[in-house]
């Protein structure tokens, strides 16, 4: 098996990173779609709109990149041996933040679909910043390789 998945590094490599943009990119868009969503009034069309937005891009995007991006990820890191070095333990702790503020959204967004306005615009629109810092610390801990 080691051998099929060292012939196809670079395969699993490409479709980690796709998966990665497509991820992220939600991330990004969810928490921002929450401040349109709250900036609507309760039971109008516009409020529904938001809600079967937010709806496709957790089914049709987010969850299936999450999966896809564990997958090839793992994949990835069992064909390098990187289970045993200290970046990729640092990149595995941030890819749980991330993966635990994944979670978090899709429950923001089944509580915003019942009618729970819990956290005003300006703490979703600061919320938009975890996906990009931690982008940031995973990118470098990948390239740089500190420890």
């Amino acid at each position: 098996m080691d051998w099929i998945l060292s012939m196809t590094y670079a395969w699993l490599k490409a479709g980690h990173i796709i998966f990665v943009i497509f991820w992220m990119a939600g991330l990004f868009m969810l928490p921002r779609y929450f401040v349109y969503h709250q900036e609507s009034l309760p039971g109008t069309e516009e409020e529904r709109r938001w809600i079967d937005r937010e709806s496709k891009l957790l089914k049709i995007i987010m969850w299936p990149s999450l999966v896809a991006v564990w997958v090839f990820g793992l994949l990835l890191a069992h064909t390098i041996g990187a289970f045993s070095q200290g970046w990729f333990h640092a990149k595995l702790a941030m890819v749980l933040v991330l993966t635990g503020y994944h979670v978090w959204l899709a429950g923001y967004a089944k509580g915003l679909a019942k009618g729970d306005r819990k956290l005003p615009g300006k703490t979703l629109r600061l919320l938009n910043e975890v996906p990009g810092v931690a982008a940031a610390i995973i990118v470098i801990l990948v390239i740089v390789r500190p420890f």
